[in-house]
């Protein structure tokens, strides 16, 4: 069934100009989400979504509350929600396996929806800027062209991506969103930073840089985080890059380097160094095979849960 706004078919061969022409709605939508102040949130019923992770929940968790994501670029932040039973996901995609990564997306928020006929699915993109190599652009498209593929009638309500998502200083582009959140419990979506990324940020981080694909790392059910098992391969010249100069990182690491946050160049540092560290995660980190467990504890923040011995 097709993509739908304010139950319109949208033509996804149009240009983003198009699209804003024909819809005019898109446009101030975008506005206001781009107007907002930037809020922060802290841990509690907090859950961070990295690049290339997934996650998804229902309005009647009780331990999260908040679904967020941040550091995007040329990224796209997904937030597909169900109005029936407020199932919603939120997805950090980078154009890498768009097609899997939107049909994992869908499956996320079926899986969590009992009768998908009891409301409708709406659709959030938000993300991208005027980049020069324009991969923004090329991954709004292809998120446009791969809903419209879906089964379920999507109803595209926020298109915050690209163009009108950019802001030029001193002759450099950069976003004007670089993070979002969604409450689950009332479907706002904020212009959002956040104060904790774990629980495990730099596992997470190398499985990205190792070239992990798109994973769900929640359990909606059980209210838990998963993480891995995971394997890679020993990251290729690592001591080589963990020689260079912050400007070389910047050049060789990042779709857009006069864009990224101040933070990128320590964070990739930090992932470099832990793929050094642990070159085989399957004997280092994961030699029984078996995730990484976490619940959210009475003050809010992740805690390890370890398999009860027999």
């Amino acid at each position: 069934m097709p993509l739908l706004i304010d139950s319109q078919r949208v033509n996804v061969t149009q240009s983003s100009a198009q699209l804003v022409q024909a819809f005019p709605c898109l446009r101030e939508r975008a506005k206001v989400l781009t107007s907002q102040s930037t809020r922060t949130f802290g841990p509690k019923g907090f859950l961070y979504v990295q690049q290339r992770e997934l996650a998804a929940t229902t309005s009647n968790d009780r331990s999260i509350a908040i679904l967020g994501s941040e550091d995007a670029t040329t990224c796209h932040i997904v937030i597909l929600r169900h109005t029936g039973n407020g199932a919603t996901c939120l997805a950090h995609c980078d154009g890498s396996d768009t097609e899997n990564e939107v049909a994992d997306i869908l499956y996320s928020v079926r899986s969590l929806t009992e009768n998908i006929g009891e409301g409708r699915l709406e659709l959030h993109l938000v993300g991208g800027f005027s980049d020069e190599r324009r991969l923004s652009q090329k991954l709004s498209s292809q998120l446009l062209k791969t809903f419209d593929k879906q089964p379920d009638d999507i109803h595209l309500v926020t298109y915050c991506v690209s163009d009108l998502n950019d802001e030029e200083k001193s002759g450099i582009h950069r976003p004007i969103i670089y993070g979002i959140a969604i409450n689950v419990k009332t479907a706002e979506i904020f212009k959002a930073t956040f104060e904790d990324r774990g629980p495990d940020e730099d596992l997470r981080s190398a499985h990205i840089l190792a070239g992990g694909r798109m994973i769900n790392i929640y359990d909606a059910q059980t209210e838990q985080i998963n993480i891995g098992p995971y394997s890679w391969s020993p990251f290729p010249n690592v001591d080589f890059w963990l020689e260079q100069e912050d400007e070389r990182i910047l050049e060789y690491l990042s779709t857009s380097p006069q864009a990224e946050p101040p933070h990128f160049v320590a964070h990739i540092r930090a992932t470099l160094k832990f793929l050094k560290t642990h070159p085989h995660p399957g004997k280092s980190i994961f030699p029984d095979r078996k995730p990484r467990t976490y619940r959210k504890n009475v003050a809010g923040t992740w805690e390890r849960v370890f398999p009860e011995k027999g």
